[in-house]
């Protein structure tokens, strides 16, 4: 078995979205721990801002056939539409963070939106640069950028 931190992101109905993609996720995988939903900004254009949470899973899948068969499989069967516009808005976005303890994705380390979620799950990784847990990182993150706990209305 395989394990995996992925992140799920959206700003088109994310409250919506995110809840449909972990329930076909759970069908796929099986999930061992989810961080809180954060808000945070949009990057690089002015869309809403964007839902995200991090999950731990558990899976026989390899990295390839996880973001062929799963993930992007999710992400089609929610209506995504790819476009050249990386920062576009988007309904739903499954990202493989880590996969069997190795750092896939490093903006890991410079973005507020995966390191807030991935460290809920995962506070001790240390950045070979710094030398700071991923769980400093956050924090430090926290206190200069816009990233807040969601909290549902009403």
């Amino acid at each position: 078995m395989h394990q995996a931190y992925i992140l799920l992101g959206s700003n088109i109905n994310p409250e919506i979205n995110i809840i449909k993609a972990i329930e076909i996720l759970k069908t796929r995988c099986k999930i061992i721990r989810a961080s809180q939903i954060w808000e945070t900004e949009a990057i690089g254009s002015n869309g809403p801002n964007f839902l995200n949470l991090a999950v731990l899973i558990e899976t026989e899948f390899d990295l390839a056939q996880l973001k062929l068969d799963v993930l992007l499989i999710i992400e089609q069967e929610l209506g995504r539409i790819r476009t050249f516009d990386k920062f576009a808005p988007r309904i739903i976005d499954l990202d493989t963070i880590i996969f069997d303890n190795c750092i896939i994705d490093t903006s890991l380390w410079t973005q507020n939106f995966i390191a807030l979620p991935i460290s809920e799950i995962r506070p001790d990784i240390i950045n070979p640069d710094t030398n700071q847990t991923l769980q400093q990182t956050a924090l430090s993150f926290r206190n200069s950028a816009f990233a807040t706990p969601f909290h549902p209305k009403g």
